[in-house]
């Protein structure tokens, strides 16, 4: 059975660059699961590489025809999920899945996995650190960072729910951290 690493984190924290190390370093055993949403893309967002752009109303017609392991309404109006085609996309390859997911999803897609899926909560070093990090991304208009904000201290009471925590203060020590689970969970040899 191929297996699933989930790497969920309030925003801001350094789950997208920890996932992308991992994939870098892993490229034979893990592939990431592109998530569906409703929101406009970004600059510099592609469609079918960052996400799967979707009208708010083409994201419910998949969720009335159970085509989602997993979503949710992150923000009002919002959504994300992940399309259950996208997880055996990935698993014909014969490789495992690696998320990079809201608090919420991830602990969804724990929940249906069980045993074959691997939780870990990316922390941050704290939430003053987290509106500093997100400041700098320079991306979000103050009504989002403070939804963001909001959001995280909210998120940070799920920690616990996941199989194991990494405090992303020092993001070397991060990294390393995040191999060695990544290792242990999918049995890499050296």
């Amino acid at each position: 059975m191929k297996k699933l690493l989930i790497f969920s984190a309030p925003s801001g924290a350094g789950k997208t660059t920890i996932v992308r190390h991992l994939l870098n370093k892993y490229p034979d055993h893990l592939e990431f699961s592109i998530s569906a949403t409703s929101r406009q893309p970004r600059a510099q967002e592609v469609d079918g590489r960052d996400y799967y752009f979707l009208s708010k109303e083409a994201f419910l017609e998949k969720v009335k025809n159970d085509e989602f392991a997993e979503w949710e309404e992150v923000y009002t109006q919002t959504y994300y999920g992940t399309l259950k085609s996208e997880i055996e996309r990935i698993f014909k390859k014969n490789k495992s899945v690696i998320f990079d997911i809201d608090v919420i999803g991830g602990l969804n897609l724990k929940s249906k996995f069980g045993n074959n899926a691997l939780a870990v909560f990316i922390e941050p070093p704290s939430i003053e650190e987290l509106k500093k990090r997100l400041m700098e991304r320079n991306t979000e208009t103050p009504e989002k960072l403070k939804q963001r904000i909001e959001k995280a201290s909210r998120e940070l009471k799920y920690k616990s729910y996941f199989d194991a925590i990494i405090v992303n203060e020092n993001l070397d020590a991060a990294l390393r951290l995040a191999e060695k689970l990544t290792e242990e969970f999918l049995e890499i040899r050296k």
